[in-house]
């Protein structure tokens, strides 16, 4: 195995089951429709890392059993993806470990004001939280995996997904939050491996791609797989995932994916 990703949530900023809603997604028991706020964990022979950190991170540490990283990367300032920042100190135990911290400069700003206390310098104590603040401005490095930003269009949010490569072979690109991807965009991800990108729903939503449109990027570009995330509870998996085209499948929370 030269790269393994895993699912941590795939679900949209208000998790499956949404609170008060009584649709048969929500009130279903397949596993495949409980989904906590997407996010995934990447681990190589060299180097482990997150990419973003939502309210539901705790939980789906435990439950993936991780018990170390070298990184943690942001997509975005929203807060399904920001606020489980906190415990990311559990990375941090040692009064002289530190944890880089991958984000836009934007990003970073707004992290730096929720969580003042963990970046101010005054709190460099055993067992709190200490980021290293890596502000990305083009192709960074996590062991043998060169990670490059995808700028796309997520409303008035200024967004990243992330293009996965070893070895010179783009393995995989992650995009979780996006409405439009920019042509400079489209040209990086040609030639991809699997494609996992944003797929809210059905119908049309301002921010998010639907099912249609996350579709016509993945005919365009041709990738050997393609999985959707980011999913709303319009979605039910056993229904709507056989009626998908080959080599198109709707993730699932736990779900692992390996290359070789």
């Amino acid at each position: 195995m030269s790269m393994q990703l895993t699912f941590l949530g795939t679900g949209t900023s208000v998790g499956i089951p949404v609170i008060g809603c009584d649709c048969a997604v929500c009130r279903s028991t397949d596993p495949r429709d409980k989904r906590l706020r997407s996010s995934v964990f990447i681990h190589t022979p060299e180097a482990a890392w997150v990419v973003d950190t939502g309210p539901d991170f705790r939980m789906q540490c435990l439950r993936e059993n991780i018990r170390s990283l070298d990184a943690a990367i942001f997509t975005h300032p929203h807060m399904d993806h920001l606020t489980g920042f906190d415990d990311l100190r559990r990375f941090t135990t040692e009064a002289d470990h530190f944890l880089p911290i991958y984000a836009t400069p934007e990003c970073l700003g707004v992290l730096e004001r929720m969580f003042i206390y963990a970046f101010n310098g005054e709190n460099r104590y055993r067992g709190y939280l200490k980021p290293f603040p890596k502000p990305i401005h083009g192709p960074f490095h996590l062991g043998e995996t060169t990670i490059t930003p995808l700028p796309v269009q997520h409303g008035k949010v200024d967004t990243i997904g992330f293009l996965f490569s070893r070895a010179g072979k783009k393995i995989c690109a992650y995009i979780p939050d996006c409405k439009t991807l920019l042509p400079h965009t489209l040209e990086l991800l040609r030639g991809v491996d699997t494609l996992i990108i944003d797929a809210l729903r059905h119908t049309p939503h301002p921010t998010h791609m639907s099912f249609e449109e996350s579709l016509a990027v993945q005919r365009e570009l041709q990738p050997r797989q393609t999985w959707f995330t980011h999913i709303q509870c319009e979605i039910m998996h056993a229904v709507e995932d056989p009626r998908l085209p080959p080599a198109v499948n709707i993730a699932y929370d736990g779900l692992k994916l390996e290359w070789s």
